[in-house]
């Protein structure tokens, strides 16, 4: 023991135990974590729909229009250059998206109008915008309507700057996991 610092045994000890702790922290941590995606709960970090916990929760039957919906979004350029954009996380959807949450207001069948406004069947969505571009100034372009394909949905979100059907167009009803709820969340 010279110059005052620790024989080395001392300090290996020290790092050992240190490991431990840190060991008994992570590995409760990463087991509720991977229960909490293994039963359907995910954390929305967007402001297209309040932040906090949500569950995935089983549909009951078929999807309807007003259902607040996870989705996971289609791989096609599309949705890659939204990722790219920053419009999209990742996670474990095929082209590795995070799935959405969006409130689904058209169904097959149903005709979408986007001009001035977004109308379905002849019917205003109130409150919405078509922007022509992102916050930082991109260019955005709009789905131009027409009719929702079979097997296909038209999402939506409230939230004026969400990045929803009006720019994408409608998406696979495959892709639909379950109802969205809320489990804890914090509206700004």
């Amino acid at each position: 023991m010279t110059n005052g610092s620790a024989p080395s045994g001392i300090t290996r000890r020290w790092r050992q135990r240190l490991l431990l702790v840190v060991l008994a922290g992570l590995l409760p941590s990463f087991a509720i974590l991977y229960c909490g995606l293994a039963c359907g709960y995910r954390f929305n970090w967007t402001p297209s729909q309040p932040l906090g916990l949500w569950r995935i929760r089983p549909l009951a039957g078929a999807v309807a229009t007003g259902d607040l919906v996870f989705v996971c979004p289609p791989d096609t350029s599309r949705f890659r250059e939204a990722r790219i954009r920053g419009y999209l996380r990742a996670g474990l959807c095929p082209g590795g998206y995070g799935p959405l949450i969006k409130t689904v207001i058209a169904l097959e069948g149903q005709r979408v109008e986007i001009g001035g406004n977004l109308e379905i069947d002849g019917r205003v969505i109130a409150h919405v915008d078509v922007r022509q571009a992102d916050a930082r100034g991109l260019p955005l372009s709009s789905f131009k309507g027409g009719v929702v394909p079979a097997g296909h949905v038209f999402l939506h979100s409230s939230f004026s700057a969400s990045w929803d059907s009006r720019y994408f167009g409608p998406v696979p009803a495959e892709g639909i996991l379950g109802l969205a709820e809320a489990v804890l969340i914090y509206a700004p």
